[in-house]
């Protein structure tokens, strides 16, 4: 497995569902454990674990079946939602250049001997393996990708491109409850705040669906030569009532 140009594969990337059951090579997940200790952190204070477990210890909930999965457990600190997206989606991307598919599973949970494989707090999985459905998308699917309009995410004018890569990164129930202001020099991402009954069952994936575009937004910067830093200091003055303040990305 290679590094390859991971700004291309948000282009190309999609979530795959359909996988080839027998368990991948062993050299290839030794690849992929190595890669995921290369993962940058959102919040580095953060501890956090991750395990590619076998589908033996997983609750799949009416999900179809992987042959492989990337449990992710972290510390429970202020940030540990969006670092978590941040992190698992640099290995989603990953997989998907070197020709693997992978999916997010927000509905799946793990056994007690899955949950046995850490001290912290399991928060995510991740279903990989070959494919037995089309890896990429065509120039025609990303036409019809179900999205949100720039206009819909963001009140920042003349960084289409790449705010472009935020828009196209993948969320829980492909809601896109992120809000990105400020302007092309300083990026603020929020999300918006679930009601309270619904805040209940999903409260956890706005977040970590903020740490995922971050991640997108920050390699589409890189891919357009600017040095970038994330900070933590959120304005409080822009309306955004109903919303959650995240990080910013600044562009030089």
């Amino acid at each position: 497995m290679e590094e390859k140009d991971l700004y291309s594969t948000i282009f190309q990337r999609k979530s795959i569902r359909k996988y080839d059951l027998d368990p991948l090579d062993e050299d290839i997940l030794k690849e992929i454990r190595d890669h995921l200790q290369t993962l940058k952190p959102l919040h580095k204070e953060i501890k956090i674990e991750f395990k590619i477990l076998s589908p033996d210890v997983v609750k799949r909930r009416m999900m179809r079946e992987a042959p492989h999965y990337i449990a992710v457990f972290s510390e429970v600190k202020e940030g540990y939602l969006s670092n978590v997206g941040f992190m698992l989606q640099q290995m989603d991307l990953f997989l998907s250049a070197n020709g693997l598919g992978s999916c997010w599973q927000g509905i799946p949970t793990l056994r007690k001997e899955g949950l046995a494989r850490s001290r912290l707090k399991f928060v995510i999985l991740m279903a990989f393996g070959k494919p037995q459905e089309t890896l990429h998308r065509t120039k025609m699917s990303l036409i019809l990708i179900k999205r949100k309009s720039l206009h819909e995410i963001t009140d920042i004018e003349g960084a289409d491109d790449l705010l472009e890569t935020a828009r196209l990164a993948p969320s829980a129930r492909n809601a896109q409850e992120w809000f990105f202001t400020g302007d092309e020099r300083l990026i603020h991402a929020y999300y918006r705040k679930p009601s309270f009954i619904p805040g209940l069952l999903i409260k956890k994936y706005p977040p970590m669906d903020v740490g995922i575009s971050l991640y997108h937004l920050q390699l589409g910067a890189e891919h357009f030569g600017k040095e970038t830093e994330i900070l933590f200091d959120d304005p409080k003055d822009n309306n955004l009532n109903e919303y959650g303040y995240v990080a910013s990305l600044r562009l030089k």
